[in-house]
């Protein structure tokens, strides 16, 4: 009786952390541009990586399997060294559901074009919290965590402040690293610059903006379409406003990289008034959108 209940227990616990993980991550490396890469070794990393993302508990927060947020990690490595030094870019998307429908809408699409990195075969990686061990473990704890907040600021009006925070800390301690894509000046448009915006008070409007685009608009366009399209035209001058005030900031053009082709489907079809807005908004924050947004002009 004793061993049966010491299993039931076991089993109990099993479940509650099977259910706590965050994340539901697809893993993709690439290695065609290198000839004779170690087939092994790539293999490998890719597991290591998927368990990684898949199994690390971030937070204390417990998520039911079907809450986790859907993300993608796509790795494309351009050099392996001797010493199993790799240099690759990393391209990062997250997504959620759109309440009551069967429809996911992006919340990020980031490409990272300094991920170097040292990895041998049956490396466990760990999570970074208040040591830089790696910068493998450093980078992809740093994004989870982005990622986590971004889901979170979908849901509730600055939600992911806390875990915006333990990206930034993860930032703090590769400053006094070598490793590329963490300093200040290196970039506008690096790992620092990111988390620096998504901290930044003077865009917090933005990410009020970014609640009621989800929350308050795409979440409710189940009951009605207008109703929800209408929301998010009412929010353009809140976005092109803080552009406006950080027109460096990375933050707002991945808004609109990743939005530009559920805006253009939301707003073909509204009125001229609500295209026009939409267009200028996205056109000033991105030029380079132009033109895939000319379905809207």
């Amino acid at each position: 009786m004793k061993k049966f209940l010491f299993v039931f227990l076991s089993f109990l616990i099993s479940l509650v952390t099977a259910q706590a993980q965050e994340l539901t991550a697809k893993v993709t490396i690439n290695a065609d541009q290198l000839q004779g890469a170690n087939v092994s070794l790539i293999q490998d990393l890719e597991q290591s990586i998927s368990e990684f993302l898949n199994g690390q508990n971030f937070t204390n927060l417990l998520f039911e399997t079907n809450e986790r947020i859907d993300c993608s990690f796509f790795i494309s490595i351009q050099e392996i060294t001797n010493n199993n030094e790799i240099k690759a870019e990393l391209q990062v998307q997250a997504r959620r559901n759109a309440f009551n429908s069967m429809y996911y809408t992006p919340l990020f699409l980031f490409k990272d074009d300094n991920f170097k990195f040292t990895y041998t075969e049956n490396t466990v990686i760990a999570l970074t919290n208040n040591s830089f061990e790696s910068n493998l473990s450093a980078v992809l704890s740093y994004y989870a965590y982005v990622i986590i907040g971004l889901d979170a600021d979908s849901y509730s009006r600055l939600g992911g402040t806390p875990f915006y925070e333990k990206a930034e800390q993860i930032s703090n301690l590769a400053q006094s690293t070598s490793e590329t894509g963490w300093k200040a000046f290196e970039s506008s448009k690096n790992r620092y610059a990111l988390i620096n915006n998504l901290l930044d008070e003077s865009l917090h409007t933005y990410r009020n903006f970014f609640y009621e685009y989800h929350r308050l608009a795409l979440d409710e366009m189940h009951i009605s379409a207008e109703k929800g399209r209408a929301k998010i035209a009412e929010g353009m001058p809140t976005l092109r406003a803080a552009f406006r005030n950080r027109p460096s900031a990375i933050l707002l053009q991945i808004f609109t990289e990743s939005k530009a082709d559920e805006l253009i489907a939301i707003f073909e079809k509204a009125d001229a008034k609500e295209k026009k807005i939409v267009y200028e908004t996205l056109s000033s924050v991105t030029p380079s959108l132009s033109n895939k947004l000319d379905a809207l002009r």
